[in-house]
């Protein structure tokens, strides 16, 4: 047999779900609330009834009390069952609805009562207040049990107290006043509970819609894997509301961003500053993952509007995936370099042999020196005019390139570069993007060629790289610096429209500059000026180290850059085949 399951105990307390909870609350506050006026209103009920059966009676003593007849029969008789002060007395409690009508004289002795045997008896309250002159109003209890009661004195003709008025009305009646009021109240209670339930079962209703029916449990779990979540991956997330205001931010975004927690509930446009990063986040640029770059940092951000008219962005850091990218590019570069080299380092082998072969001694000789002092000056060429070995290498590398590409690399005259940089490494960024864009501007138009220019006046660093490509025309030489501007097909390894960005904040960011212009006989320029790049032991180097035992400046691409542009065909397939224009390279 299987085993019996366990009994399910009954679970007492709140429901689970939120709509349940709500309701259920709004229905306890509804009920209380009523309830609660039920009774602030029937409490000062009681009491105004009890006020008014007082009043009543106290008017209908005095109205009384003001009959001459009724003092002058209370001089001339006897209390008795038939005289008149019992019979006009019964007469007026019956035409009011009073409980009774005593007459009394200053002794306490009854002329009148609704119960004759208690005629010429004496009263069983206390009348010495109203025997005083005084009107009295109270509840208390007689002969003929609990009442309201109004005592007046009762005067003669020359205003003389000679007794006083009683007036009863029965307390039960005011009870019952009150009882009949009773079902009443419950009833428009009643119907204020049913309008507040109803409004309360819409509201939750609403609450169960915008909670998606989860429980409050359920919605707590959420909020800490929310919270959870947003800090712990290694995406930012920014979170805007309808007017463009700061509600979200976890902390990859303030790190990617360089922002702080006192950016939320702050205008996107405060805290970041206007700029395409803004433009992107605000949803001013629309597309998805935009490139934007933040300081130092590649950014590819992703927005998607919310129901309640905000947005939530995404970023991405692709800095570290960019620069593996352009690295990935030069080496590409310099295989196919290296490749055409070992393929005319076999040439130049082949034709040493045959010299040998035919026993042209003196002519194998002087190839091979040729060969050889030509590496040799493309080295002493570039280290003599830029002493910084990272800046000195990547020229070196990008010469290689550029003639495997069908392009001379100059190093201009007036080139004289110190080795004491500050940021050796923002510079060879620059350098490197200028060469890149240019090679891409030029390879493939007759006689390409690239110079670079780097000198140093004072502690600023000014370079110009100047093409023999189509140029830039003049609505775009601003347009070109802006982040993913491009129109070149993209790289298998990411997006293109980055380069020319980080060269002008690079630039700018060291208090410098990145312009463009129009060289001299065709062709684009860059001029980028980083102030303050050398450091003050650097001051003056150029001029120390002149290059040279003559000291002339000699130009200094490698050899094979170093040719007449008649020799570059061998290098191109179609010295006239068309390029993308220069800015679109860029």
């Amino acid at each position: 047999m299987s085993p019996t399951p366990p009994a399910r105990r009954l679970r007492l307390g709140l429901p689970r779900r939120v709509f349940s909870q709500v309701l259920l609350m709004q229905v306890a506050i509804a009920a209380g609330v009523a309830i609660l006026a039920t009774g602030l209103f029937l409490a000062p009920l009681s009491a105004q009834l009890d006020d008014q059966a007082k009043r009543q009676a106290l008017a209908i003593a005095q109205t009384t009390a003001a009959q001459p007849q009724i003092a002058r029969d209370l001089q001339t008789s006897i209390p008795s069952v038939n005289g008149p002060v019992q019979v006009a007395a019964e007469r007026i409690r019956k035409a009011s609805g009073a409980e009774y009508v005593v007459v009394m004289n200053t002794h306490w002795v009854r002329w009148s009562h609704k119960d004759t045997t208690q005629i010429g008896g004496v009263v069983s309250t206390d009348p010495s207040q109203a025997l005083a002159g005084r009107d009295v109003m109270d509840i208390d209890s007689g002969t003929l049990g609990r009442s309201a009661r109004g005592k007046v004195p009762l005067r003669d003709s020359h205003g003389r107290i000679i007794g006083a008025v009683s007036v009863g009305i029965e307390y039960d009646s005011v009870r019952a006043r009150l009882i009949h009021a009773i079902p009443g109240l419950f009833a428009y209670a009643g119907g204020a509970l049913a309008v507040g339930a109803f409004a309360a079962y819409l509201l939750s209703r609403r609450v169960q819609r915008q909670t998606r029916d989860l429980a409050f449990s359920d919605i707590s779990a959420l909020l800490a894997e929310r919270e959870a979540m947003l800090h712990g991956i290694r995406e930012g997330v920014i979170a805007l509301d309808r007017v463009g205001r700061v509600r979200l931010l976890n902390d990859e975004a303030q790190r990617l961003l360089g922002l702080d927690a006192k950016a939320i509930g702050q205008p996107l446009d405060d805290v970041l500053g206007p700029g395409r990063t803004t433009d992107v986040l605000a949803g001013r640029v629309t597309g998805t993952d935009l490139l934007t770059v933040r300081g130092q940092r590649v950014l590819v951000a992703n927005r998607m509007p919310t129901d309640d008219g905000g947005a939530v962005a995404t970023l991405r850091d692709r800095t570290e995936l960019e620069q593996l990218g352009r690295e990935l590019d030069s080496t590409h570069g310099l295989i196919d370099a290296l490749r055409a080299q070992d393929h005319e380092h076999a040439n130049r082998m082949h034709t040493v042999l045959g010299l040998l072969e035919l026993e042209m001694y003196d002519d194998a000789v002087e190839f091979v020196g040729e060969v050889v002092g030509d590496h040799r000056v493309t080295a002493e060429q570039v280290t003599e005019k830029i002493h910084d070995p990272l800046l000195a290498a990547l020229l070196v590398g990008k010469a290689t390139v550029a003639a495997e590409r069908g392009v001379a690399l100059w190093i201009a005259d007036g080139t004289r570069l110190p080795d004491l940089l500050v940021d050796p490494r923002g510079l060879v960024t620059v350098v490197g993007n200028l060469v890149d864009n240019a090679l891409d501007a030029v390879a493939g138009t007759p006689h390409a060629r690239v110079e670079v220019e780097l000198r140093a006046e004072g502690r600023t660093a000014v370079l110009r790289v100047r093409d023999t490509g189509p140029g830039i025309p003049a609505e775009r030489r601003e347009l070109i610096f802006t982040d993913g501007w491009s129109t070149k097909k993209p790289p298998a390894h990411g997006k293109r429209g980055l380069g020319l960005s980080l060269v002008r904040r690079l630039a700018e960011r060291q208090g410098g500059s990145a312009e463009v212009a129009e060289a001299d006989g065709g062709g684009a320029e860059f001029t980028v000026v980083l102030p303050e790049a050398l450091t003050d032991a650097g001051l003056g180097a150029a001029e120390r180290r002149v290059p040279g035992p003559e000291g002339e400046p000699v130009r200094g691409p490698a050899p094979e850059l170093v040719r007449q542009p008649d020799t570059f065909s061998r290098n191109t397939t179609d010295a006239t085949a068309t390029t993308p224009a220069e800015e679109e390279s860029r």
